[in-house]
């Protein structure tokens, strides 16, 4: 018979269907693990990743996949936290944002809209942060854009480069051609629409020849590109300010100046910090733009309006002065002041580039697995083609020392291959035909073919590229304090300035005095160190995790795991290994072992449960025939059935057996002394007569005792569930330590026990299959996927653990309490130092001490405070699980 996978609506036989689940008494059928797991999540009471309880137990409609857009933008001229809320604010009003987050780690803001609305809301949110004073790089639809790099013969003038862009102007899914005439063309395209080939092929047809080159970090260009400029302005300022810290120490130097800049010492201040202005423009035209276009201020704005006011100042002085006299000296003057500060703003900018730089480093290490190249077999003959070429299918041909280029099945050959990049293990893995074989891992030793099965994005590499790149991109719950105190911070600091600079004016100590207050105040206060506090450990933490194998979805999950109490764990394949073996038969009646044997592997053949798995192979392996069922039908949970030669085959637990009304009563004694053994017992009938019990046990996983153990040992309450009966699960729970077990619990009722703890005041941490168990991990607050393979992409849970160890567990909450405690930290420091600071700058302690803090100080600390804070974040990579 035909059935119809509810998902994607294709028609499937019933006796070939890959997954069966039951409920509510209907019976359905998938084509896909994909459509399995997709029909489970959408049962869920939330979403993945969405933790608001007050969402709990109500049907959520989130956009799907197939009208979802993901945009990225790059966005350069954000200094501060501040910054970041203005965006925020301004991209949430536009129309067709769904939801809007601005990074200010990674420079970029991540808007969600609809595809049919993706290019008109890209082009208006760049209007509104060019609106804002900021400048908005290129949008992508995350996961389509493809970037294509070209050389471009006889493209070497504006005429040539106007005859390439008009032959690319009719192809459809461009999103951006930047021609140079260097001879090079970077041409962003959405591959769903047009082709690397059909652009070549337009070039050609306009008289060109385009040759491709090797793909380009764009993202790395731009950011080294910033740290130059950065440095070059850095040291041009500091070598024009070494000039105007002599000129401050004069009466300290052991010589003396030249009669000539003695006399004409505040025409030569003037002069230079008029220069090192210029070279620091960036800073006051974005304060400035600020002000004008978004009608807001940043923290450009308050280094404009003390470094403006010190300089606007001093030159008053000095051009009055030269209406009386011809030689004007530096008293009074605070040119310095001016100067020195812009040196100090651009090396704490050029320390903090290049430590921004460094929060990424996973990524880019991550990146710079991926082969660059692959040997593929066609026509008999072996082509060396570019990455991007290979395709799903392929036979590609892997010699030794090679990289593996993408994920794919072994059809000829074997060899041992380091796959210590995924597994975190130094020990060749043997692989041989029909084995599996993962991107970007080293063949050690042999030649080997294997079949492409995933490439470009669907790669496991890709994949975890493109987690950790979401999470990095996403934002904590404790970043929303910073967020809420940036909004109010700039002009809670002007306001603050201008009424300390009013009282000491107007307590009589002089205008230049309440205006070194003033310029001391605007220029200390750092709302940078606030917005990097949180980003910049999550990102650390996140690369952190992913070259553990652990891979954190989202900054919110990064941040609630430390806070889980109650750890659950699923029985087989998450403590056990999930490969049973056959361990007794016991045949009743008229059946023998054999027959016992024979009829249960029948009804399991069409089965993929570990339990069929173990019985069909015991069947093979005693050289049993095992013909297919007539029929064939599943009870989640509970137990199969099937029809052979007139006969009805039922096989399954103790509640199939009630239901259908069959008494095994008079075996009680043996099936619970193998029970007590941790066994597992299903029961055998054959029409409605009993005819045989088949024990079954699964092996421990060999570091199962000591991860249970370890998270014990962090005040985690450790429980396990099971579809067992309660004695034979708490058989195997006490084997690993584990004192608490919800036995007989079939896979639709786990979510409910997951919320049961919940409502309990529990926050609750999932660890199982992150397809068999998808309800029950969105349902937890942290759902952890353990031994996902190559799947990772589509594993419910906030956490995946790509290795098959469930120690990683443990490490995942470590790494968790040790980013938090960072980010706490940073918090702290960005915090402190603003409340301590300000009030200093504005004289609090003069009265009592007779010390004011200098602006140029003030200039020191600022800069120094956001490189502090990401320095601390840096130092977590020493983190070393224990």
């Amino acid at each position: 018979m035909m059935a119809t996978d509810p998902i994607c609506g294709m028609e499937v036989d019933e006796h070939k269907a890959k997954f069966m689940l039951v409920r509510n008494g209907k019976k359905h059928y998938f084509c896909s693990k994909n459509c399995y797991h997709s029909f489970l999540t959408e049962k869920v009471s939330k979403t993945p990743g969405n933790k608001d309880k007050n969402l709990q137990g109500k049907k959520q409609e989130p956009l799907k996949d197939s009208v979802r857009a993901e945009i990225t933008l790059p966005i350069k001229g954000m200094h501060c936290a501040s910054c970041v809320a203005k965006i925020e604010n301004a991209l949430k009003n536009v129309k067709g944002v769904e939801k809007a987050t601005v990074n200010f780690a990674t420079e970029k803001a991540y808007i969600t809209t609809t595809k049919d609305s993706a290019a008109e809301t890209q082009e208006e949110a760049k209007r509104k942060i060019a609106s804002l004073g900021y400048s908005a790089g290129t949008a992508s639809e995350e996961g389509k854009e493809t970037t294509l790099s070209l050389k471009v013969i006889g493209m070497d003038n504006p005429h040539c480069i106007g005859n390439v862009g008009g032959a690319l102007s009719p192809l459809k899914g461009i999103y951006r051609k930047d021609l140079y005439p260097n001879e090079k063309a970077v041409i962003a395209y959405d591959p769903s629409l047009t082709s690397a080939e059909a652009i070549k092929k337009a070039i050609k047809d306009a008289g060109y020849e385009p040759l491709e080159e090797e793909s380009v970090d764009r993202e790395k260009e731009a950011r080294e590109r910033e740290v130059h400029q950065l440095k070059v302005q850095f040291f041009s300022s500091f070598l024009l300010a070494l000039p105007l810290v002599l000129f401050t120490m004069t009466q300290f130097l052991p010589f003396r100046m030249p009669l000539f800049i003695e006399n004409n010492m505040g025409a030569l201040q003037f002069t230079i910090t008029t220069i090192i202005l210029l070279v620091g423009r960036q800073i006051f035209k974005r304060g400035i733009a600020a002000v004008v276009r978004a009608k807001s201020a940043n923290m450009d704005t308050l280094i404009t309006l003390g470094v403006g006011a010190a300089y606007l100042y001093s030159a008053f002085i000095f051009f009055s002065a030269l209406r009386t006299s011809r030689h004007v000296g530096h008293e009074g003057l605070y040119f310095e002041v001016a100067g020195i500060l812009v040196a100090f703003i651009l090396l704490g900018r050029y320390l903090e580039a290049i430590a921004r730089g460094k929060t990424s480093e996973a990524i880019k290490k991550l990146m710079g697995l991926q082969a660059k190249t692959a040997i593929i077999i066609r026509n008999g003959k072996e082509l060396e083609v570019p990455l991007e070429q290979v395709a799903a299918g392929d036979i590609v041909l892997v010699k030794p020392g090679q990289k593996i280029p993408v994920d794919g099945v072994i059809v000829e050959g074997h060899s041992s291959v380091d796959e210590s990049m995924v597994t975190g293990e130094s020990i060749p893995v043997e692989k041989s035909k029909g084995g599996l074989v993962i991107g970007a891992t080293i063949n050690k030793s042999g030649s080997f073919m294997f079949r492409a099965t995933k490439v470009g994005k669907d790669t496991l590499l890709a994949q975890i590229i493109k987690l950790v790149e979401d999470a990095q991109g996403s934002k904590a719950p404790i970043q929303e304090l910073a967020d809420r105190v940036s909004a109010y911070f700039v002009p809670t600091v002007a306001a603050i300035a201008i009424a300390s600079f009013g009282i000491w004016y107007f307590l009589g100590y002089g205008f230049p005095f309440a205006l070194a207050i003033f310029v001391s105040v605007l220029i200390i206060a750092c709302p940078c160190a606030l917005g990097l506090a949180t980003p910049t450990a999550v990102m650390v933490g996140t690369g952190i995790g992913a070259e553990h194998g652990i891979l954190i979805k989202s900054a919110s999950a990064l941040e609630d795991a430390h806070k889980v109490n109650t750890v659950i764990f699923d029985k087989t394949g998450t403590l056990t290994e999930g490969k049973p073996r056959v361990t007794d038969i016991t045949a009743i009646g008229k059946f023998s072992e054999e027959e016992v044997l024979k009829f249960a592997a029948i009804v399991e053949k069409k089965s993929e449960h570990p339990l069929g798995e173990a019985i069909t192979n015991a069947a093979k392996e005693r050289k049993i025939t095992i013909p297919n069922p007539l029929s064939f039908n599943s009870t989640s949970g509970k137990g199969v059935e099937g029809k052979f030669e007139k006969k009805t085959i039922r096989l399954g637990n103790r509640a199939f057996m009630k239901d259908e009304k069959i008494s095994f009563g008079q075996f009680n004694e043996k099936w619970e002394h193998l029970e007590q053994e941790g066994k597992t017992v299903v029961l055998l009938a054959v029409d409605t007569m009993p005819a045989g019990l088949i024990a079954v046990a699964d092996t421990l996983k060999q570091n199962a005792k000591e991860a249970v153990k370890s998270i014990q040992s962090l005040g985690k309450e450790v429980i396990m569930i099971t579809g067992d009966n309660k004695r034979t699960g708490e058989a195997i729970g006490a084997q690993v330590g584990i004192q608490r077990v919800l036995a007989e619990v079939l896979p639709s009722q786990k979510a409910d026990e997951v919320k049961k703890l919940q409502q309990d005041g529990k926050k609750v941490a999932m660890v199982g299959d992150g397809i068999n168990d998808a309800p029950a991990l969105t349902q937890a607050d942290i759902g952890i996927a353990i031994g996902s393979g190559t799947d990772v992409a589509i594993e419910a849970g906030n956490i995946v653990l790509v290795k098959n160890d469930v120690r990683d567990v443990v490490k995942s909450f470590q790494l968790s309490t040790y980013a938090m405690k960072k980010i706490k930290q940073n918090l702290f420091w960005a915090f402190i130092y603003n409340v301590i600071g300000i009030p200093v700058a504005a004289g609090v302690l003069y009265p009592f001490t007779g010390w004011l803090l200098s602006p140029i100080i003030a200039g020191g600390a600022m800069a120094f405070s956001s490189v502090s804070v990401v320095t601390n974040s840096l130092s977590m990579k020493r983190f070393k699980p224990e």
